[in-house]
């Protein structure tokens, strides 16, 4: 009978501890709520009709969407961001606000995480595409909706950020696509992307090390990224070899990022950003600049080759793009085909947050 007890205590001990562990499994995993997004087509860049057009949102082109996707309902919360990383670096501080002052690198690593879970989907930043075609919702207009109703802008936001889902969702049933946070998407920016981008799941220019030509380009946001190649290497060179000649580039940007640093920042500073061409609304480099919360930090600087070098390793580095309008910025700010770049992946402003789409994994 005794022993029969102590099988019983056993057996319900186990079962009290599977129930707390899936329990504090779950208070560690956000719960992110996804909107079903079919595969279609849509006109990119300047709406018809759009008389505020920068260069960059030209010429308008054809895409199509070829993958039904799921995208993020609401833009990713601070409890959200607090249940996975065990921090809250916002600036606006409010469990179902915004998340922001978070860099792209920060955003993938929450990403990572979130993919280390194994839960049967893909977690990702959406394509500049995505986020647009999502935004504009089978709509060509400038605006989802009256601003007021679909955005917080200038004219309403008390220059603070909001709880997510207060305004209007637009078509599709997403809120805050016009006007929250502005959201980090996938890509890398050039301002004449438009001109050369295809037509099937554009997922913005590639980057190369080194320059034009002379390398397998940098793997992008959502994707994962791409082993660099080393320059200079024989042929039948071994991983070590690789591994070594990248670490003496590494060591020599570094070296050369000091001195151009120095030189940056005795540069003149804009309104919102990091001297010329930092972060920037329409108008193409130089126009009027986002009004960043916070400190910003690690702006990217112009290496020998022309290529942008992040500060934190000393290795070219891209633009990050920016999408949807800021609750800082006025109504003119807040258009669907409005794009902004910024220096380097890990800047941070109390205006920019995130997104994910959701994709199922085949087995």
């Amino acid at each position: 009978m005794i022993q029969r007890l102590k099988i019983i205590f056993a057996v319900s001990f186990l079962a009290v501890l599977t129930i707390v562990g899936v329990n504090l499994h779950a208070q560690n995993s956000p719960q992110i709520d996804f909107v079903k997004i079919p595969a279609g087509e849509f006109m990119m860049g300047c709406s018809s009709g759009d008389a505020v057009c920068s260069a960059d949102e030209n010429p308008r082109h054809r895409v199509q969407i070829t993958k039904n996707f799921e995208m993020g309902k609401y833009e990713i919360t601070q409890a959200q961001w607090v249940s996975l990383m065990q921090t809250n670096p916002s600036n606006n501080k409010g469990d179902n606000r915004p998340v922001e002052m978070v860099s792209k690198l920060d955003i993938q690593e929450f990403i990572a995480k979130l993919n280390s879970r194994n839960d049967g989907y893909r977690y990702r930043l959406p394509t500049e595409a995505e986020w647009e075609y999502v935004a504009r919702a089978g709509k060509d207009s400038a605006n989802s909706g009256p601003i007021e109703q679909v955005a917080w802008y200038e004219g309403n936001s008390e220059d603070e950020s909001h709880p997510v889902g207060q305004k209007k969702p637009n078509a599709w049933g997403l809120y805050d696509m016009q006007g929250s946070v502005r959201e980090f998407v996938s890509d890398f920016y050039t301002g004449d992307y438009y001109n050369v981008s295809p037509a099937i799941d554009p997922t913005g220019p590639q980057l190369t090390l080194g320059g034009p030509g002379t390398a397998a380009p940098i793997g992008r946001g959502g994707a994962g990224a791409v082993p660099l190649p080393a320059r200079g290497l024989p042929a039948g060179s071994t991983l070590q070899d690789q591994v070594n000649a990248l670490q003496a580039q590494v060591n020599d940007l570094q070296r050369q990022l000091q001195q151009l640093r120095s030189e940056f920042e005795a540069g003149p500073r804009g309104r919102g950003g990091f001297g010329p061409g930092g972060p920037r609304g329409p108008g193409g480099p130089g126009g009027p600049a986002g009004r960043g919360r916070g400190p910003q930090q690690g702006p990217a600087v112009l290496g020998p080759d022309g290529q942008y070098i992040d500060p934190l390793d000393g290795l070219p580095t891209g633009l990050p793009v920016v999408r949807g309008g800021g609750w800082d910025q006025t109504a003119e700010f807040q258009r669907v085909s409005a794009r902004y770049s910024y220096y380097g992946p890990t800047l941070k402003l109390g205006d920019i947050g995130f997104r994910l789409v959701r994709e199922s994994v085949s087995k």
